[in-house]
């Protein structure tokens, strides 16, 4: 372990860590409606919004009309993408003269995009033209992460409003997540990236002629204005098949270090903003200290596994053992290592390298963060609303060990809360489960895998865990697109999102109704060091007891048999 490797890695934790405080604030701000910056130039764009959408932003919704207003519109989301990629060779803006996608790829890319999931099982520069990477893949970018943002706003006023009967409205939260974060944000990153290589141009692609005199089309295309928002909010899909690993998205160790910091500014920030809309900044700093304390134990074993390397490669005496088959040589290994932690942390699924190539604890490593719900900082809004599902579990735990009703923000924590939050945490990891098990013991599951042995068996979990994670990365030794591959991860993406999303809005629902009750000398204390560890370990534990076996079987297996010389 080199010094300067310890100090990049410190310096980028220091970095997004302070970055967090700033942005947590202003989000506040804005889901307050307290004044900021951009309102003279933003309050008027909102109200035309709702005046030529109909929406009245006055109009308060229950936590039903809320939810059933966050599936319908997320439900047309769906059925337009869907259309969108079926008629694109008769569209605009296709310079390769496309064809029309495959129905069953079409609708796996639309669940995909529309859940925040972003898996692809298509090469981008070969499949989507640029009109439906703009319209329809980079407006969902947009959409889908202000869906989660718009979740988690409603969950806060569910705990802090007493005997309220409302949460808001979803289209107010989600035109404001969009206008006054997701969007200027975007565009000052877009900005930086095209100006540091990214390309971003709507011209057809270049043909070019290599020094053996063959002819090379290259793809090029609106790269950098994708690539802001697929980092920002959590999404993941890249323009190009290779993802940030290609030069066009990610062409420098800046833009790799922009890029990282991109994907964690508004997870980590929205952790912060809790603390401020819920009036304790402590409670914030609690959920805030046990996502880091994970996240860097996380980050140790994948860096020290990758620069460890393969045993087998170190008894042939090269120079270099660490693992850098699949890894960017401008990257190397720690930035690699940091970057597939901060992905399968944050939900983001975009790598710049290749996940099928990791050590097995690294591969280990990312498939647990991706199974635990992603919510080590996760996704922007999902992410913090699916840590809170495990603080109540927490809450609920230590009320039974001291024979208290559990308490959380002054309100009790009863059956309805546990029920729901039960139910957040297995309809995803039932889907992983089932859908793996499925895949191993079927022909059309096993004929899409490359490798056999343990890893094989890694690459199918990783798709599973990936798509109801709402991840989108892949150990790409999996061929998804086949008809199996395409309906089946379209249904895990499905249920990973609404099947937590929906239970956490009836959480919501039940605890903005309670009384708060003043605290007591028996009131348990959710903020400080001590909850944080416990948060913490409560996550773990449960990850542990649901998928330690399956990953014993996978990378734990393969990590063993790799040491003791076994190859495949």
């Amino acid at each position: 372990m080199k010094s300067t490797d310890l100090l990049q890695l410190g310096f980028f934790i220091i970095l997004f860590v302070l970055l967090a405080r700033p942005t947590g604030r202003y989000m506040a701000a804005v889901y307050t409606g307290k004044r900021t910056w951009l309102d003279p130039v933003l309050n008027p764009l909102e109200r035309l919004f709702y005046k030529l959408s109909g929406v009245d932003p006055n109009h308060e919704m229950g936590w039903w009309e809320y939810a059933a207003t966050v599936m319908v519109f997320n439900i047309a989301g769906i059925v337009l993408l869907f259309v969108i990629q079926l008629v694109q060779g008769h569209l605009p803006f296709n310079p390769q003269h496309f064809p029309s996608v495959k129905w069953d790829l079409a609708l796996n890319t639309a669940v995909s995009f529309v859940t925040n999931t972003n898996w692809q099982n298509y090469g981008g520069e070969s499949t989507m033209s640029h009109l439906t990477q703009m319209a329809g893949l980079t407006v969902q970018n947009f959409l889908s992460a202000a869906t989660g943002m718009a979740v988690l706003v409603a969950l806060i006023r569910g705990l802090i409003r007493r005997q309220a009967s409302s949460l808001g409205n979803f289209w107010v939260d989600l035109t404001r997540s969009v206008l006054w974060i997701l969007l200027p944000i975007s565009i000052i990153f877009a900005l930086v990236f095209a100006s540091q290589g990214v390309i971003q141009t709507l011209r057809p692609y270049v043909t070019a002629q290599t020094l053996e005199g063959a002819r090379q089309t290259i793809a090029v295309g609106p790269v950098a204005s994708q690539e802001a928002i697929k980092m920002l909010g959590s999404n993941g899909g890249g323009f190009f098949n290779a993802n940030s690993a290609h030069p066009f998205e990610n062409p420098s160790p800046l833009t790799n270090l922009l890029a990282m910091l991109a994907i964690m500014l508004i997870p980590a920030g929205l952790v912060i903003t809790y603390g401020h809309m819920v009036g304790d900044r402590r409670q914030g700093h609690a959920i805030f200290g046990a996502m880091l304390i994970m996240f860097v134990i996380f980050l140790g074993v994948s860096y020290c596994s990758e620069a460890t390397g393969n045993p087998l490669i170190s008894a042939l005496h090269v120079s270099s053992p660490t693992a850098m088959e699949g890894k960017e040589v401008r990257f190397g290994i720690t930035d690699s290592a940091l970057f597939v932690t901060a992905t399968t942390a944050v939900a983001n699924g975009a790598v710049n390298a290749m996940h099928d190539s990791l050590t097995p604890l690294s591969g280990f490593i990312a498939m647990l963060q991706i199974k635990l719900g992603e919510i080590v900082f996760g996704g922007v809004g999902c992410g913090l609303y699916g840590m809170l599902v495990f603080v109540f579990l927490t809450v609920f735990i230590i009320g039974l060990m001291v024979g208290r009703t559990p308490e959380y923000l002054g309100k009790k924590i009863e059956s309805m809360e546990i029920k729901m939050g039960i139910l957040a945490v297995l309809l995803p990891s039932a889907c992983i489960l089932i859908g793996a098990a499925i895949a191993c013991v079927t022909r059309v599951g096993t004929s899409s895998v490359l490798n056999p042995g343990p890893h094989g068996l890694s690459e199918i979990l990783y798709a599973f865990a990936s798509a109801a994670g709402n991840n989108g990365s892949a150990f790409a030794g999996l061929n998804g697109n086949t008809l199996f591959y395409n309906l089946g991860l379209a249904f895990n993406m499905f249920v990973g999102r609404y099947g937590v999303l929906i239970p956490v809005l009836a959480i919501a629902g039940s605890m903005m109704q309670k009384k708060t009750i003043p605290p007591g000398p028996g009131t348990f204390q959710t903020t400080g060091a001590f909850f944080a560890v416990l948060l913490a370990a409560v996550v773990l534990i449960v990850g542990a007891l649901t998928f330690f076996p399956a990953l014993a079987l996978g990378p734990l297996v393969e990590h063993l048999l790799m040491w003791s010389g076994k190859v495949f």
